[in-house]
């Protein structure tokens, strides 16, 4: 099964994608349906509100408002390598805020504030569960959804402080999507390795498999139930390959106009424009 939030007139829905058209479901986004205890075996059969073609509608993050974004650094040892950082031998996670959110199809604004806007493509998890002190096996049923994000980061401002929150949650700054997508739609289980990839207009800047990551979905999501509840909604971002352009030599950042491309396989793509506009 497929899921994707998309935009109507005066908000949003959720929706059932089968084939090119999409089903209308009765709420405003994937995350409110399951906040409310509904089921992927519910979403599955739910009767539709109306039918629109998947071209011609614009989507939304599939999660407007998750009880928390959690994100994994330093999961893939090559790329904790190429920032000469260690692996630790727990996850390390930092958070984000629902406002960072940004659809798979739009515009990612270049803030003014930073000269340094860095690419991270990330496999990320969807909770559709709830629990808490869970073990490996356990937390995996709570994760029922997978889709594709890239994890923009401001390296100039992550670089501030020791802490680097501020250069990670920019609002509007996190492209997620396309789809919500159920484990048995994937190719592989993410452990078995699903590749992503993220390309700079024609370059191709990342290209890893998920079979790579040092703690894989259902040990980070294990880890995470041992400190907060995991909540149906929850959005887990599971850390970025090798290939980010602040470890190049010179250090490259993306740049008005440039387009950038982050897939995963058997998930999708997202495609956003990058534009500038003054400090906000």
């Amino acid at each position: 099964m497929r899921l994707v939030t998309f935009h109507v007139p005066g908000g949003t829905r959720a929706g059932r994608v089968e084939g090119e058209e999409i089903v209308e479901l009765a709420g405003a986004d994937v995350g409110s349906l399951l906040e409310a205890g509904a089921s992927l075996e519910a979403l599955a059969t739910a009767p539709g509100r109306g039918r629109h073609l998947l071209a011609d509608v614009r989507l939304a993050p599939p999660i407007l408002r998750p009880p928390a974004i959690v994100c994994v650094g330093r999961n893939y040892a090559a790329h904790a390598a190429e920032v000469r950082a260690e692996v630790g031998g727990f996850p390390t996670l930092f958070a984000k805020y629902a406002s960072s959110l940004l659809g798979p199809r739009d515009d990612l604004v270049l803030q003014g504030a930073s000269d340094a806007v860095d690419w991270e493509v990330e496999l990320a998890f969807v909770v559709t569960r709830p629990g808490r002190h869970l073990d490996e096996e356990a937390a995996g049923t709570c994760i029922g959804l997978y889709t594709v994000a890239n994890d923009v980061s401001m390296r100039d401002w992550q670089r501030r402080t020791s802490q680097f929150l501020q250069g990670k949650t920019f609002e509007a700054s996190t492209p997620l999507g396309p789809f919500l997508v159920t484990a048995d739609e994937l190719p592989a289980a993410p452990e078995d390795g699903l590749r992503l990839t993220c390309r700079v207009d024609d370059e191709l800047v990342q290209d890893g498999s998920t079979k790579e990551m040092v703690f894989p979905p259902a040990e980070v999501a294990a880890y995470i139930s041992t400190f907060m509840t995991l909540e149906p909604g929850m959005v887990v971002l599971t850390g970025t390959p090798d290939g980010v352009g602040a470890a190049r030599t010179p250090p490259v950042f993306l740049r008005p106009g440039q387009m950038l491309h982050s897939a995963v396989e058997g998930i999708g793509e997202l495609v956003n424009r990058c534009v500038v506009t003054e400090g906000r």
